[in-house]
C-alpha cells in the first residue's frame, strides 16, 4: 500500500501517498524550539503505537535508553503492521497474530509498557498525560504519534452498517468476514487504499466498481503514465472504473444497501461500500495542549514542537524539510520509521537533522508500484522500460534535474532511485531515456 505506504504512501500515501508542502520557511511568527544535545532524563511516553511509535520504543532500548518508556495504545492489539491491512491479510487466512511486529514478550523483555488507553489531555506545565480511564502520566519527554483517522462522507445513507471504512485492523478483520464472491461493491476513491481493496475484492470474486471524482487514477500521487497503465490492469481484471464523477448519495431499503447514485445520473447496485477517501491528522490533542498545528503537528527540522519537551513524529507531524526547502507531512511507513529513529537518537545524545528520502509502494493484483522521491512540480517524464509487458519507469523531471522515479514491477530502477535520490544525485533525461545506459554506473 502505499506504505513504505505507505502509501503506505498508502498516503503520502502507505497508506498511499499524500503530501502536504508548505513552502514557508517558518511558520509565521512561530520560533521552533532548541533542541535536546545531551541524553535527556525521565520518562518518555509515547501516544500512539502504529508504525512510528513502535519503532521509536523500540528504538531507544536499542540506543541504550534506560529509563521508563510507554506506549499508549488505544487499539484492543499489541502494535501491528498496516500495510497488509488491504491486501494480504484481507484475502489470507491467517489471524491478528501474523500482523504484530512483535510478540508480547518483546515488550516485557525490553521493559516497554503497553497501555491500552486513550490520552485525553497533556498539562505541559506540569509534564503530565491524562488517559480517558482518569489515570495519569509523567514524562520528560512527550512524543506524538497519533497517525490519521480515515475522511468520513457526508452524503445521505453515509452511516449504514455496509459502508465501511479500512484503515485499522478492527476495519480489515471486519470486510475480510463480510465479503464473499458474487456481492457487489462499489469502491468510492481511487487512490492506493482504494485500488489495493479492489484489487483484492475481484480476485476474491467480487463484483466491483470504482469510483473517482478525478480524472484519472491515483491523480494526486503518480504521473499519467503510471495511472494509465494502473487503470488498464484493474479494467482488464473486469473491475469497473468510473472517473470524473461523485457519488451523492448511498441507496437503501430499510436500512440494507442496494447501490449509489453518481453526480452523472448513473446509478450502480451494490451491496457494499467501500470508502477511500483520504485521512486527516490527528492534531487535535496536541492543538488543545496549545501547540501549533496546521495540516499536521507543526514540527522543525529535528521533528521537534515549539516545546522542547515535545516532538511529533509520522503521520501526524507536519515538518521542515531541509531536502525539499519547506514544510512536509508525509503518509508512509518509510517515512513514519526513519522519523522515529531520528528521534530515538536525540533523545540519546545524537542530535541530527531529519532529511530522509521519501519513498513508498503500493501491490495492486499482480503489481508492485513503487516510488522514491517526491515528483511535486515535474515538467517532463522519461519511460524506461516496456509497459507492454507490464515492468517500467517513470523517471520525474522538472528541466534536467531528477525529482522521482515511478516504478512498475521495477525494482531495480526503484533501489537505484533511493541510493541516487538519496545521496543527491542525478542523471540526464536523455541517460534514463538510453536502454543500454548503466544505472549502476551513475551510482559510482
Amino acid at each position: 500500500m502505499a506504505r513504505a505506504f505507505g502509501t503506505q504512501t498508502r498516503a503520502l500515501w502507505g497508506r498511499g501517498k499524500q503530501a502536504n508542502i508548505d513552502k514557508r520557511k517558518r511558520h509565521g511568527s512561530l520560533l521552533l524550539a532548541r533542541i535536546w544535545v545531551v541524553p535527556m532524563t525521565g520518562s518518555v511516553i509515547i501516544v500512539g503505537a502504529g508504525h512510528a511509535g513502535f519503532q521509536l520504543a523500540a528504538s531507544l532500548r536499542q540506543a541504550g535508553f534506560a529509563e521508563r518508556i510507554a506506549l499508549i495504545n488505544d487499539e484492543g492489539h499489541l502494535p501491528y503492521q498496516r500495510p497488509p491491512l488491504s491486501k494480504a491479510y484481507l484475502k489470507g487466512t491467517g489471524g491478528p497474530e501474523t500482523l504484530m511486529f512483535r510478540p508480547d514478550k518483546f515488550y516485557q523483555d525490553n521493559e516497554i509498557e503497553l497501555i491500552t488507553d486513550r490520552a485525553h489531555a497533556i498539562d505541559r506545565n506540569a509534564r503530565k498525560v491524562a488517559l480517558a480511564s482518569g489515570a495519569s502520566l509523567d514524562y520528560g519527554h512527550l512524543v506524538f504519534a497519533t497517525g490519521a483517522r480515515n475522511r468520513l462522507l457526508d452524503i445521505p445513507n453515509a452511516r449504514l452498517d455496509a459502508v465501511r471504512y479500512l484503515r485499522i485492523l478492527d476495519e480489515s478483520q471486519a470486510l475480510r468476514d463480510l465479503i464473499a464472491p458474487g456481492m457487489r461493491v462499489v469502491v468510492i476513491g481511487a487512490g492506493f487504499i482504494g485500488l489495493e481493496f479492489a484489487a483484492t475484492a475481484r480476485a476474491k470474486g467480487l463484483e466491483v466498481d470504482v469510483v473517482e471524482l478525478a480524472s484519472r487514477v491515483m491523480a494526486r500521487a503518480v504521473t499519467a503514465e503510471i495511472s494509465e497503465f494502473s487503470q488498464s490492469r484493474h479494467s482488464a481484471a473486469g473491475i469497473r472504473i468510473h472517473l470524473g464523477v461523485q457519488v451523492t448519495a448511498i441507496e437503501a431499503d430499510g436500512g440494507k444497501v442496494t447501490g449509489v447514485s453518481l453526480s452523472n445520473g448513473t446509478h450502480i447496485p451494490a451491496d457494499l461500500v467501500v470508502v477511500g477517501v483520504g485521512v486527516l491528522p490527528n492534531v487535535e490533542l496536541a492543538a488543545e495542549a496549545g501547540l501549533p498545528v496546521a495540516s499536521g503537528i507543526i514540527v522543525d527540522e529535528h521533528l521537534l514542537t515549539a516545546d522542547p519537551n515535545v516532538s511529533a513524529i509520522g503521520d501526524c507531524a507536519l515538518y521542515t524539510s531541509k531536502r525539499f526547502g519547506g514544510s512536509l507531512r508525509l503518509e508512509s511507513v518509510q517515512n513514519a520509521t526513519d522519523h522515529a529513529r531520528c528521534v530515538a537518537s536525540r533523545l540519546t545524545g545524537k542530535t541530527e537533522v531529519y532529511d530522509g528520502l521519501p519513498w513508498f509502494w503500493s501491490d495492486q493484483g499482480p503489481d508492485k508500484l513503487q516510488m522514491a522521491g517526491l515528483t511535486t512540480g515535474y515538467d517532463r517524464v522519461v519511460v524506461r522500460g516496456d509497459r507492454a509487458q507490464g515492468a517500467f519507469s517513470a523517471f520525474c523531471y522538472r528541466g534536467d534535474k531528477l525529482l522521482g522515479i515511478e516504478s512498475v514491477n521495477r525494482a531495480g530502477d526503484h533501489m537505484f532511485g533511493r541510493r541516487l535520490l538519496g545521496a543527491g544525485g542525478s542523471i540526464t533525461p536523455e541517460q534514463a531515456a538510453d536502454a543500454s545506459f548503466d544505472l549502476k554506473s551513475a551510482l559510482s
